[in-house]
């Protein structure tokens, strides 16, 4: 009877701390909070078929409160803001550099536009697109629009 209660109290506090582990400290579904789900809900059941349904269901009704306590718990304690994405990527294309590019100017397609792409003008690259056409590498392309840091170009027939 006491190596039961033994058994039952050592499965079903390693899980809780497996869980608790998960919940703080390496949030998402990992094999930590598997294992430790696994060994709480075996130390249930083994509480259930050695100590009595009666047993059973305190030891199911504290198991689910300690769980609880503890999943209120790491939400309160902001533990899950350290994985959070709080810096914000506020660059352009183009932006590194001011062109100096003019309607009609000519250049030379280095890779494949789809319809977006890099084009050679005056021997310095840009990110380009098309208004909507694909356009093979190595096309000879001209300036049709030029919007803030958009170039907007078309195939040379």
């Amino acid at each position: 009877m006491l190596l039961d209660w033994i058994t039952v109290i050592s499965l079903i506090g390693i899980g809780l701390l497996l869980i608790i582990v998960e919940l703080i400290f390496v949030p998402g579904t990992t094999i930590v909070g598997i294992l430790g789900f696994i060994l709480t809900a075996i130390g249930v059941w083994i509480g259930y078929a050695a100590l009595g349904t009666d047993t059973g269901h305190i030891i199911l009704t504290i198991t689910v409160l300690i769980a609880g306590l503890a999943f209120f718990y790491s939400f309160r304690s902001d533990s899950w803001t350290r994985f959070a994405l709080k810096d914000q990527n506020k660059g352009r294309v183009n932006e590194d550099y001011q062109h100096t590019l003019q309607l009609g100017e000519e250049g030379r397609t280095i890779s494949a536009l789809r319809p977006q792409g890099t084009a050679l003008f005056a021997d310095r690259h840009h990110e380009v697109q098309t208004l909507g056409e694909f356009v093979a590498p190595n096309t000879p392309v001209r300036i049709v629009k030029l919007n803030q840091n958009k170039i907007i170009v078309e195939a040379i027939s």
